[in-house]
């Protein structure tokens, strides 16, 4: 999460990642030398079935433990509903689809808080774990290594269509294939190859958690656009103007440390799509950018994806092809 300018930080001997760095989860040090990792994440309804909005909150929870090098352990449920306005039945399809995923995932559900909500949210606060030597941060991309996403970007577009009654059935039911995906397999992938750096693409979309990822590393980028995997459909639904106001304020942020070139709007846009349960952004060296390509495929992650590289340049900013 991207610190307010004047929220305070928090400094103990144990804490190993907090908010300095605008990482994916808060990392703390125990007694017995393991690593304990937390996050939060909830958000309003992206679909509009009940339970693949809990699956898909679900997954979007979990992806930050995992984008640390982390396994999730215990869960704890975030609702806040409209029980005047949405009955409660609607309430347990929801928590059906979240609690499947956390099974799927291994991640106990031990608890959780609801409110009276004029507008309806739900999501996860999960603690993980991960051994010292196995913990990946947004902070280790080094010069030369590669670039390797994933899954295709898009999903913000598409759930805007959905919203407004424009996207086709199709579209809609890939981009819900996608988003409950957990990106366990990718975790696994990089524990088992050994990378540098790895971030999950959600709510700052590509370019943006790219962004963190070289202020925290004191590097710089080159993104091949070509290179970029999207969801089938994305660009017709941005051509038409389908865009949600986060992506928007997404690419407003990202042109203070992006040249575009001579990119056009649309494609703009996109790469700065507001990403709800996306893929992992993983920098690994160059040599052994194949390795974790195959081991990605192995685990039947949806793409893995070169799709550029750590240069030296001016820290902080991309360079997009």
């Amino acid at each position: 999460m991207r610190p307010l300018h004047n929220h305070p930080t928090t400094n103990h001997p144990d804490l190993v990642v907090g908010l300095s760095s605008g990482d994916d989860a808060g990392v703390l040090r125990l007694a017995d030398g393991r690593l304990m990792v937390q996050t939060v994440d909830y958000f309003t309804p992206v679909v509009d079935d009940p339970r693949d909005w809990g699956r898909i909150a679900a997954a979007n929870a979990l992806s930050d433990i995992y984008a640390m090098g982390g396994t999730p352990s215990t869960a704890l449920q975030l609702i806040g509903w409209p029980r005047d306005k949405l009955s409660f039945d609607l309430l347990g399809e929801v928590i059906l689809g979240g609690v499947a995923k956390l099974e799927e995932a291994g991640c106990l559900l031990i608890g959780g808080h609801s409110i009276d909500d004029p507008e309806p949210k739900y999501g996860f606060a999960v603690t993980g774990f991960v051994e010292p030597d196995r913990l990946t941060t947004n902070a280790g991309a080094r010069i030369g290594d590669r670039l390797v996403l994933t899954k295709p970007i898009g999903t913000g577009i598409i759930s805007t269509a959905l919203k407004n009654g424009k996207a086709a059935p199709e579209v809609v039911a890939h981009a819900i294939e996608i988003m409950v995906e957990l990106n366990a397999g990718a975790a696994r992938a990089m524990a088992a190859i050994g990378v540098h750096a790895a971030t999950d693409v959600t709510g700052f979309g590509l370019l943006g958690h790219l962004g963190e990822m070289l202020a925290a590393s004191g590097v710089a980028a080159i993104v091949e656009h070509r290179a970029v995997p999207l969801i089938d459909g994305v660009r017709e639904l941005a051509e038409a103007g389908i865009v949600p106001g986060g992506t928007g304020r997404n690419l407003i942020a990202a042109e203070r440390f992006t040249d575009f070139g001579d990119l056009d709007s649309t494609d703009r846009l996109i790469l700065a799509d507001a990403q709800t349960s996306g893929g992992l952004l993983i920098a690994v060296a160059a040599s052994k950018t194949l390795d974790l390509v195959e081991a990605l495929t192995a685990e039947g992650t949806r793409v893995a994806a070169i799709v550029g590289e750590i240069v030296e340049d001016r820290p902080g900013t991309i360079d997009v092809r």
